[in-house]
């Protein structure tokens, strides 16, 4: 079974319609493909086996997942050249109806079966998320994805986030500047679209590892309340706290935002948590935030938004960030997400896309994880690392590519006489 390398380059060029843009290297020690282009490197005949169970997106990601398969070269620009690898994309791609039915596509077929050995499914990689039946976005299913996502190790989120500790879109002055500035300054603009003064109450919704909480505390004055579903960033934030002290001012939950009920509060910060709604949720999550807010108050939502389709009906949920990265993460469309806010009768004052600002923070997150590759895999496993490694090149070039974007929505609960609260020229936090 010599040169698996050509029989591997042929049938993905069957299956693409056109010439493979990356080097194949397999497990035989062949290569195949045009010369100085980065190699799909398959390790062993096991990474044939899940592309044949499952091919499309799950069956590339358990492969790198799992070790199977690799990247020779830069990240960046294979990501990017196979792409079009996935069957089901691509306007000019054939259907896998259509494929199968090609004799010459079979014959191939038949012969990678041979080539992949014994004919069984591999089992999926343990870092896969394992489906429960029944309901999405429940408080006890929100826990369960919050928990895969953030509970893989604080230690682990310190190298690739940095000192900042901030999980979300970072706001850069220059793209050459500091992620610890970039970030810093992401926190500031948010302070200053919610008017924070001193002595305000101030929710944090998603509070992570605390970053927020603290810095509207420490700079703006403001009493804080934090909550977060994950118990490992919890415990995390309260140190923070308590070292910077003030426990004075900051108080950090384990708490769903629908078991919220203290409020009203002066201002609401949201800021990459809302993906984890869910949009047959998303109303109810409107509503609440607005019903813990006073009259005249804030509401800053910093929310990833997808591209609307033609055909919403046609969407479908990214197969390996649904499975490996943010199980029962939705993303909605700007306008979508507008709409809901104004539904539970908040007044959408401000829209700013950051979109290029995500483009920048996730390079150097995934910078930050190569550089210190083996610590990272020996904390998180070898598994976990590569699909942090995977999903957040992946998501750099889609924020690059304008596929996805980021948005900060600024809205206000607004008095009963209609009045806003907000001044004349708003914008001046620029």
């Amino acid at each position: 079974m010599a040169d698996a390398a050509s029989r591997l380059k042929n049938l993905f060029e069957l299956l693409l319609g056109a010439p493979l843009p990356v080097r194949v290297r397999a497990w035989d020690g062949s290569q195949a493909g045009p010369p100085g282009a980065p190699a799909l490197v398959l390790r062993n005949r096991r990474a044939v086996r899940r592309l044949l169970f499952k091919p499309g997106e799950l069956g590339l990601a358990r492969a790198w997942v799992a070790g199977d398969l690799d990247i020779d070269g830069d990240l960046y620009t294979a990501l990017d050249l196979i792409s079009g690898l996935v069957w089901e994309r691509g306007e000019g791609a054939r259907s896998r109806a259509a494929l199968l039915r090609d004799p010459e596509v079979r014959a191939a077929l038949r012969g990678l079966v041979r080539l992949s050995g014994l004919p069984l499914p591999p089992a999926p990689p343990p870092e896969e998320v394992r489906r429960h039946r029944g309901h999405l976005h429940t408080k006890r299913t929100d826990r369960r994805a919050v928990s895969h996502h953030y509970d893989v190790g604080n230690d682990f989120y310190e190298i690739v986030l940095g000192p900042s500790m901030v999980y979300s879109c970072a706001y850069w002055e220059t793209p050459g500047g500091t992620l610890e500035d970039a970030q810093r300054d992401k926190l500031e603009l948010v302070c200053a679209k919610l008017a924070l003064t001193p002595g305000q109450r101030l929710l944090d919704v998603g509070c992570g590892w605390g970053s927020m909480a603290i810095h509207a505390a420490r700079e703006h004055g403001v009493r804080v309340v934090g909550i977060t579903l994950s118990q490992e960033q919890a415990a995390y934030a309260r140190k923070r706290v308590a070292d910077e002290g003030l426990t004075d001012r900051i108080e950090i939950r384990v708490q769903d935002y629908r078991d919220v009920g203290d409020g009203p509060y002066d201002a609401i910060s949201s800021i990459g948590m809302a993906e984890h709604v869910g949009a047959e949720r998303y109303l109810e999550y409107a509503e609440d935030l607005y019903a813990l807010l006073r009259p005249g108050g804030r509401l800053l939502n910093h929310q990833i938004a997808r591209r609307p389709q033609r055909d919403e009906s046609t969407y479908h949920v990214d197969e390996f960030i649904d499975a490996y990265v943010f199980p029962d993460g939705e993303l909605a469309p700007l306008g979508t997400t507008v709409t809901q806010l104004e539904r539970a009768g908040f007044e959408v004052r401000d829209v700013e896309s950051i979109r290029e600002h995500y483009g920048l923070t996730l390079r150097r997150w995934v910078a930050r994880l190569e550089a210190d590759w083996a610590r990272a895999a020996r904390l998180a496993g070898p598994g976990r690392a590569r699909v942090w490694r995977l999903y957040m090149a992946a998501c750099a070039l889609a924020f690059e590519r304008n596929s996805i974007g980021v948005n900060q929505v600024l809205a206000v609960r607004a008095l009963d006489s209609g009045d806003s609260g907000m001044p004349l020229r708003a914008r001046t936090w620029n």
